[in-house]
């Protein structure tokens, strides 16, 4: 009896912690290296292996566009959507290319001087592209401007702008995260951690940084003093972000992990408010998943997109 009222009650507890989806939409079934979600939920950027880069409306659960990044199908590791859902951004290991949305026009593509590791783009169109020789590429089409910045001593694994493009976040292996002016390569602030630094991102505004390392280390700092504001709550010993966005202005931050983890987070207190977990396809090899990027729409309905090639929407 008491074997049973315990399974019982773990079922019970298990689902409260991981609600399952309201909605699953399966946008490809082959394997995908990146995707990202636009700030509003409404399109989604996949690199799948073999069928290009697919851009997704997902209001209307249509394909609008499949990208070839370069002269192959293969090889795009990253991708980006501009926080105005106007640009999306794609990147290779030797390559960046951008798109216009609206329209599905390339435009533009740039060779790499090392291999790219992650990518920005900004509401204005600028690139911000992370290198494994430790530089950063601020790259600005329109203005003809190209900045190199090399404030880094290792890979940099991830990099952020803020929605105007003026602010560039980038965090390293040299456990350092570094805040500088994306149009003229001026630092304003290096936070150190005590470990590599694996993922960073801004806020629209530019306002609010947050910066993860490879424990458990996840902070949120103020742009214009650079003081540390809070860290989030982690309760055990290692969490590793793939995904964050500040939403709910910036009350509230949404984050994705590589094990299949969605959690929402009050930013103020660093408390968690509420978990959810993504679903695996019924023939997946791999029975664990990547969540890449997550986002809210204005239905109050979170959003995420996993390797497993799955678009998911909860009921916060």
């Amino acid at each position: 009896m008491k074997k049973n009222l315990l399974l019982v009650i773990c079922t019970i507890f298990l689902t409260a912690c991981h609600p399952k989806a309201e909605d699953i939409s399966v946008l490809t079934t082959e394997p995908s290296y990146s995707a990202s979600l636009s700030s509003n939920g409404q399109f989604a950027l996949v690199a799948t292996q073999s069928s290009g880069v697919q851009c997704w409306d997902l209001s209307t659960h249509t394909l609008k566009y499949q990208w070839i990044h370069g002269d192959i199908n293969t090889g795009v590791t990253g991708t980006a959507i501009s926080p105005n859902g106007l640009f999306a951004a794609s990147l290779s290991r030797d390559s960046v290319a951008m798109w216009r949305i609206a329209d599905g026009k390339s435009l533009g593509w740039w060779s790499l001087p090392s291999s790219g590791e992650s990518v920005a783009v900004a509401d204005n169109g600028a690139l911000l592209i992370g290198l494994n020789d430790g530089s950063v590429m601020s790259l600005n089409a329109a203005q003809s401007a190209l900045i190199k910045f090399l404030g880094h001593k290792d890979r940099v694994n991830s990099v952020s702008l803020s929605a105007d493009g003026r602010l560039a976040l980038t965090g390293s292996n040299d456990m350092q995260a570094i805040l500088w002016q994306a149009q003229t390569g001026q630092p304003l602030h290096t936070w150190t951690l005590g470990s590599r630094i694996t993922k960073v991102a801004l806020n629209d505004s530019g306002t609010l940084s947050f910066t993860n390392g490879s424990t458990n280390e996840a902070k949120i700092w103020d742009n214009t003093s650079g003081k540390l504001l809070n860290q989030l709550d982690i309760t055990r010993r290692q969490m590793n972000f793939s995904a964050v966005r500040f939403i709910k202005q910036d009350s509230q931050i949404l984050t994705g992990t590589p094990a299949r983890e969605v959690i929402l987070w009050q930013r103020d207190s660093g408390k968690e408010i509420e978990k959810w977990q993504v679903a695996l396809t019924k023939n997946s090899q791999n029975r664990g998943a990547v969540v890449y990027s997550v986002a809210i729409r204005d239905t109050n309905k979170v959003v995420s997109i996993s390797s497993q090639g799955l678009v998911e929407t909860w009921q916060q």
